[in-house]
């Protein structure tokens, strides 16, 4: 059984208009598709294999049973320099792995684009940086970045052992370049982490990430 439908006919007066009209339909849509997806607290967090600064891969299914934190990184973004240069990230990085955390560092900038290094280039500033990170992984094509929704540097997601999001957003709630401002700040992702690990609820497990835009 076939089921068909008339043709919508349009007045001839009006018909020059189509085409407007089309191409508003569809200016419209493509506004209100999200351009990226993003990995929101309670859900599966998205699956990722990269390859790090040394070539080695790695993939999040690796570290089933394991606490893992993403951090969005740019070295060249003053509100990265700000984490690193006051010794915050580096020292969180430290902390959380000494309490078996596999923390990583991504990087999504596009090769040409600010904050993208490969090679000796890459092993000089995460020297410099004094970076801690398990290790450092490149996602030049921004496919992994786009999946978590990661939209700034830094962009923060803590993983529980089950894959689930627990926590997604800004480092802390001071959105500076000024590195003063980091003794005093609250620190969402070490927050989430002591409250997660100790079996209770996370008490903002969500927050709007500041900082560079990643540089896609």
């Amino acid at each position: 059984m076939t089921c068909s439908f008339p043709l919508l006919r349009v007045p001839r007066p009006f018909r020059h208009m189509l085409p407007a009209a089309v191409a508003a339909l569809v200016a419209t849509a493509a506004l209100t598709t999200p351009l990226h997806a993003a990995a929101k607290p309670g859900e599966a967090a998205p699956a990722f294999t990269l390859v790090d600064a040394t070539g080695q891969r790695h993939a999040l299914k690796d570290h089933a049973g394991t606490w893992v934190v993403l951090e969005w990184v740019n070295f060249d973004c003053p509100f990265v320099r700000k984490q690193y240069r006051s010794g915050n990230m580096p020292a969180l990085q430290r902390k959380w792995r000494d309490k078996g955390v596999v923390w990583y560092a991504v990087n999504s900038s596009a090769p040409g684009k600010q904050g993208h290094f490969e090679g000796d280039a890459l092993t000089a500033r995460i020297a410099e940086e004094k970076s801690a990170a398990s290790a450092y992984l490149l996602d030049p094509h921004g496919r992994t970045g786009r999946a978590y929704g990661a939209k700034t540097t830094p962009h923060m997601f803590v993983i529980d052992p089950q894959g689930k999001v627990v926590y997604a957003g800004a480092i802390d709630d001071k959105p500076t370049t000024r590195l003063e401002d980091v003794p005093g700040a609250r620190n969402y992702v070490d927050e989430a982490l002591t409250l997660a690990m100790a079996g209770k609820a996370v008490k903002t497990p969500a927050t709007g990430a500041y900082g560079c835009t990643v540089k896609y």
